[in-house]
């Protein structure tokens, strides 16, 4: 044992180095024909070391993998948008905004976003931002091909803190190396990439003083007690009504009167749940008598859900009772991401539900065509499997940092934008998102406490899709407007 010891001490230590490949491209965006350089591959992050109080050097941490595409044309980088994206999870890869919306290169779905038949087909993306901005593709640790390197313990980068700093070290690495420091910067999150990337605006100023142009939220969260359903908590209940109501209007769910306008009927449920249903939850045990009645006849009218039921429910609807009861005579459920779909399931009668439609549309498609793209065209070969969307990584998360409270970075991005007042903020919502519903973002905004100066930073758009509202071609052709508009905006005028 010990001569093993000793054999080990002595042998060489294999240095971790970076694994990167280029490759040339072009596309005809608006008709004008863009070609681009595609950068792809991990870089080694490490981690500075002390003893005593003096540098001893750099230990490796981990291996980022990332795909950067830079338009070639360009004279001036500091001319140049650099946008920096990444997906949620927590425990997602940043295949989804890549091979969705932002990439050159897309995941052929079908126009409403339904699964096609396999085998799947990649073609090019009409709607990429790259015409407007390079991008680069952050896949954090324990997703996509990113690793801990040997002897670092993966679960220490799966928490709230170490994300947001393992993920802004990558940017300032990525940043630094690529000379980008004076281009304009922007984020792009979504789920609970939003999260991040809020966390991102105050650690990249304060610990990098990488101050950004603007950060576009799709789907947001920052508030987690908007969405998490507990006793005692009835904010979720209020936020995810009209979105409740959205998905019995597009299943015809509703009464006649109800079903001509979709906005139209939003603004019914909004204003219901915003007052009357806020202030019925607020009573408690104490609501009775015919206000409650009355209140449970319009919480059916506007779910498509019978009163025997509501009243069941103690005038309280989880997200996961909804989506399995409305279409529960029929034996099929509606999406989570996008309830505009529905599930077959073998059980109609339970609680829960066996999977989400909404989810199970979209991974066949899209592991299919990145694992063939990232070796066929991009040239990078790697035998792990791309963690897409790792259940191991989520169910290890730990939000420590937040223990007897609830995940909130709302005041993060507040205090980032006070300091910043330059920096801008996009939102997209979907209409059909049951997992970050629109009203639940309305409110954290309306609560932000930003400075009365700072408001017309934020802006916000529509969608009549679901959490990933790119995979509805109208919407996804929507998206790319408002991106590209809010792109533009964002960066001074010279």
């Amino acid at each position: 044992m010990a001569e093993a010891e000793a054999k080990k001490e002595t042998e060489p230590k294999v240095e971790i180095q970076d694994q990167l490949v280029e490759t040339k491209h072009s596309i005809t965006l608006n008709g004008q024909t863009i070609a681009y350089t595609v950068t792809t591959g991990t870089v080694v992050l490490k981690e500075e070391t002390e003893k005593d109080g003096a540098s001893e050097g750099e230990k490796p941490k981990a291996t980022f993998f990332f795909i950067a595409y830079t338009r070639d044309d360009i004279e001036n980088p500091r001319t140049r948008p650099l946008t920096f994206s990444f997906n949620g999870g927590p425990g997602s890869a940043s295949v989804w905004l890549h091979l969705g919306v932002l990439g050159p290169r897309r995941t052929a779905m079908t126009d409403i976003g339904d699964l096609p038949p396999p085998p799947y087909q990649l073609v090019d993306n009409e709607y990429s931002l790259l015409d407007v901005s390079d991008l680069v593709f952050i896949d954090p640790v324990g997703t996509g091909y990113s690793r801990a390197t040997s002897g670092e313990k993966p679960k220490e980068f799966h928490t709230f803190k170490k994300d947001i700093e393992s993920v802004g070290d990558f940017i300032r690495l990525y940043t630094t190396r690529y000379n980008r420091w004076l281009s304009p910067k922007f984020l792009i999150g979504e789920s609970y990439g939003t999260t991040r990337a809020a966390g991102l605006s105050g650690y990249l100023q304060e610990r990098h003083g990488l101050y950004l142009n603007g950060i576009m939220l799709v789907s947001s969260i920052l508030n987690f007690s908007t969405a998490d359903f507990h006793p005692g908590n009835d904010l979720p209940y209020i936020f995810f009504l009209p979105t409740y109501t959205a998905t019995a209007w597009y299943h015809k769910k509703l009464d006649v009167e109800l079903q001509t306008d979709l906005r139209a009927t939003l603004r019914l449920a909004e204003q219901f749940a915003l007052n009357d249903y806020a202030n019925a939850l607020m009573k408690g045990d104490a609501l009775a008598g015919e206000e409650r009645a009355r209140i449970v006849q319009t919480l059916a009218r506007l779910t498509g859900l019978s009163s025997d039921y509501i009243e069941r429910t103690n005038l309280r609807i989880d997200i996961f009772r909804f989506i399995k009861e409305l279409l529960r005579a029929q034996r099929r459920t509606v999406g989570r991401l996008d309830s505009r779909f529905q599930g077959i399931e073998r059980d109609a009668a339970g609680e829960s539900i066996e999977n989400d439609p909404s989810l199970s549309n979209i991974i066949g498609p899209y592991a299919a065509t990145f694992y063939d793209y990232v070796r066929r065209e991009l040239k990078f070969e790697s035998d792990l499997p791309y963690e897409i969307l790792s259940f191991k990584v989520n169910t290890q998360w730990s939000f420590a940092e937040h223990e007897n409270r609830y995940v909130d970075v709302a005041d993060t991005l507040r205090k980032a934008m006070s300091i910043n007042p330059y920096l801008k903020v996009f939102v997209a919502n979907g209409y059909y998102d049951l997992a970050t519903p629109y009203l639940a973002t309305e409110y954290t905004f309306n609560h932000l406490g930003l400075d009365e100066s700072l408001r017309g930073n934020v802006s916000m758009a529509y969608y009549e899709a679901g959490h990933m509202m790119y995979t509805h071609i109208p919407s996804l052709a929507q998206l790319k407007t408002d991106l590209e508009k809010f792109i533009r905006g964002a960066i001074p005028k010279a």
